[in-house]
């Protein structure tokens, strides 16, 4: 098996060392696995290059102007050699077990997209995730219409998936992988680790969370696209587009409110123009 792990970083110099060691700290693996890392560099003033240049000559490294996580990500895609996929921030880390277990579970499901649980850690400290985040396997298209239901640095893809979806919407700003997800469960089955395979680390400035209030505006343009695009709308049962539609209203009309409080004027028009063109068609 080759396996591609591509690892998009922009000024965290100080934090890509233990991602990348914990993919070369991999255990349990055989001589059949191939395994290959790409760091892309997202146009860093740090030290980033230095220190993959210097610690880690075998790493393929990337360099390119600053355009995002998405570009940075589909910039890794298109230099992947292998046939599978797996994706790792540089703020996370994988547990030692991580690629053997995955690999193990799909060899022997046959199925092309894998997720696992994971360990929050949030400014130092381990904290217990919320109901809502709770992570499953099957066919989880409509658990992942609230939020993002998978961690982009638990995921283990099958390249062929992506020739199949497409790659990272590079015009969202943030919920890019929210976006993907839904294009793929709307597609795959999912493979689920219920065992925890990574460290997913939180609190930090730079994290997208925190730079872009109001992230649903991005989850409704992806609810949208699951609601206009024919070729996933064509995937999905009577069931799901309803689920989809639904969770579109609830966040056009949470996204509303939030923009009045705030006096945005223009989202809220937005956001109001969207709800009553699908008061319109449901009527």
């Amino acid at each position: 098996m080759q396996l591609s792990v591509i690892i998009p970083t922009f000024n965290r110099a100080a934090l890509l060392s233990r991602a990348i060691d914990s993919v070369f700290e991999q255990t349990g693996l055989n001589n059949c696995v191939e395994i290959e890392v790409i760091v892309v560099d997202d146009g860093s003033t740090d030290n980033t290059a230095d220190l993959v240049r210097g610690s880690f000559p075998s790493v393929k490294f990337i360099q390119q102007e600053n355009a995002g996580v998405s570009a940075a990500r589909n910039a890794g895609l298109n230099e992947a050699s292998g046939e599978w996929i797996a994706l790792l921030d540089s703020d996370d880390e994988w547990l030692p077990h991580k690629l053997s277990r995955q690999i193990m579970d799909v060899t022997e499901s046959g199925l092309k997209v894998s997720h696992t649980e994971e360990i929050w850690v949030r400014n130092g400290v381990r904290v217990n995730q919320m109901t809502k985040h709770r992570k499953q396997g099957g066919w989880i298209f409509e658990n992942c219409l609230p939020l993002c239901a998978m961690s982009p640095s638990s995921i283990m893809i099958h390249k062929s998936v992506f020739d199949e979806v497409g790659l990272f919407d590079e015009s969202l700003p943030a919920c890019e992988d929210y976006d993907l997800w839904l294009r793929i469960t709307a597609r795959y089955e999912v493979a689920y680790i219920e065992e925890a395979c990574i460290k997913k680390y939180g609190g930090h400035d730079d994290q997208l969370s925190r730079q872009h209030w109001g992230m649903d505006r991005f989850r409704v343009v992806a609810l949208e696209r699951c609601l206009n695009d024919p070729a996933i709308y064509k995937f999905l049962t009577s069931e799901q587009r309803a689920a989809a539609s639904k969770v579109l209203v609830k966040k056009l009309e949470i996204l509303l409110g939030g923009a009045r409080k705030r006096n945005n004027e223009e989202l809220a028009v937005w956001c109001k123009r969207k709800l009553d063109k699908l008061s319109e068609i449901k009527q």
